[in-house]
């Protein structure tokens, strides 16, 4: 198992090695907002926030957010953004394997983007769990899923059907389709998710 602790995140900010921070939200969840297929505001958690670029984006369309991540330094400089543009959003340093204990049926959405391929794949199953277990009934994963094909990492590569493969057990495919809207260096390789929690 890939020993990607706190600390070891932590290290990737102060050494300025966050390559997957694009310093701003990511375009396809400003066009998703911007549609008329946008999802009503809600209860919304963000796993593995970073910098809070995302975060911020949902509590400007008024969704109430909770942003998580390991690393403290992304944490403060989320949360002096959040103070600084008047945005009202909570940010927390946290495991978020551990979050179940606390945040039990809590959410109404939670946003994926660079969190589940940043992780060892081999909890890429517990990260799904706790998905499960700090939604609603119903609740709903937003997620923009990194599926190249590139080895080693992170961040680690999956195939779209095996991204299917983990969440349809519990969860309804809405949307799930190519992003036609990344980056320039990303183009083709993420997965615009809407899945909902069938229980």
């Amino acid at each position: 198992m890939i020993n990607l602790t706190a600390k070891a995140w932590e290290q990737k900010y102060q050494e300025c090695r966050d390559r997957w921070n694009l310093g701003c939200p990511a375009p396809p969840f400003i066009n998703l907002l911007a549609s008329a297929n946008a999802p009503q505001p809600g209860k919304i958690a963000v796993l593995g926030c970073g910098k809070g670029h995302d975060t911020l984006l949902f509590a400007e369309s008024d969704f109430e957010v909770t942003g998580f991540d390991f690393a403290p330094s992304a944490i403060a400089e989320a949360n002096t953004t959040a103070k600084a543009r008047e945005i009202s959003a909570q940010f927390w340093q946290r495991d978020i394997f551990t979050l179940n204990y606390d945040f039990a049926d809590c959410f109404d959405y939670v946003l994926e983007h660079t969190c589940f391929c940043a992780i060892d794949p081999v909890q890429r199953s517990q990260y799904v769990e706790v998905v499960k277990s700090i939604l609603r009934p119903g609740g709903k994963l937003i997620g923009l899923f990194y599926t190249h094909d590139r080895p080693d990492g992170p961040p680690f590569g999956i195939k779209p059907q095996e991204v299917l493969d983990f969440f349809t057990p519990d969860f309804k495919p809405i949307v799930f389709q190519v992003a036609k809207d990344s980056i320039s260096r990303r183009r083709g390789d993420e997965h615009l998710a809407i899945f909902q929690l069938k229980h």
